[in-house]
């Protein structure tokens, strides 16, 4: 199983995505292809993102059963711990406000 998700990206990015993947709902990408296809939508995604941003998930043999990758600017960052993978979040970028020495905001 293959899902990919993009967002903001050019509409020919995501038109050759549903050449080899089942768009179930916008931006959403599905399908069972193998690890070297997998590989070549991925160098297509990399080379059309522009300002956008995508992630990437397939079934594979590790503990929680399925790896992933990013690209692009997104809030989401994933980490390795103890051989799992895991998603660490980045603050919401505000320019307005800056965070009180506490960490839990203005005021």
């Amino acid at each position: 199983m293959l899902v990919i998700v993009v967002e903001n990206v050019p509409p020919r990015l995501r038109g050759r995505l549903a050449v080899w993947l089942i768009e179930i709902r916008a931006g959403v990408y599905v399908g069972d292809l193998s690890a070297k296809v997998r590989e070549m939508i991925w160098s297509q995604v990399e080379q059309g993102l522009e300002e956008g941003n995508a992630v990437m998930v397939w079934s594979t043999n590790t503990e929680s059963g399925f790896d992933f990758m990013t690209l692009g600017k997104n809030r989401r960052l994933p980490v390795e711990l103890d051989g799992l993978k895991l998603v660490s979040f980045f603050p919401p970028e505000d320019a307005d406000s800056t965070p009180s020495p506490s960490g839990s905001g203005p005021g």
